[in-house]
């Protein structure tokens, strides 16, 4: 009996403000519906994740990838893709209602954490989050560098 290989998970892009802005709550993937030239762009390893959001729609019930830069592909030619343009998540059904409760609460918001490829498919890592104010960061700041310091007296002994 043949086993399957296993996949390997490359990743493009980061949005490492997200963890500094946000208390990440929970976390999803999502597959992303991208052209061609989209994805010969990606496997480049070039696209931005900075200021990019998700945006839920209630009547499609569809979950939407707004922000996103992707670089246009430079043998494209006519073919070539709109950098900015909004891009559609793949989530099953479940998933957009239970964003869509969420976002209704209030106070919270979904945001893209990274993107990459999972063997051969390009998926998207989101967090429903919410909002650090100025205290929050300053004891993240201060939680980390206490750990920082403990791990410097911890290797200063072996």
């Amino acid at each position: 009996m043949a086993t399957k290989p296993e996949k390997t998970r490359r990743v493009v892009a980061r949005n490492r403000r997200a963890a500094h802005d946000f208390i990440l709550l929970e976390r999803l993937e999502a597959g992303l519906v991208l052209t061609g030239t989209e994805v010969k762009s990606l496997r480049n390893a070039e696209a931005t994740l900075v200021g990019a959001y998700v945006r839920v729609d209630d009547p499609r019930m569809a979950a939407w990838l707004i922000g996103c830069q992707i670089p246009v592909y430079k043998h494209g030619g006519y073919a070539n893709h709109d950098p900015k343009r909004k891009r559609k998540m793949l989530l099953h059904k479940h998933q957009i209602i239970k964003l869509r409760q969420t976002l209704k609460t209030g106070g919270t918001t979904v945001v893209p954490l990274e993107l990459f490829f999972d063997g051969q498919y390009a998926k998207l890592a989101i967090a429903v989050a919410r909002g650090k104010d100025k205290g929050d960061k300053r004891e993240s700041i201060k939680a980390r560098d206490a750990k920082r310091d403990m791990d410097r007296a911890a290797r200063g002994r072996r």
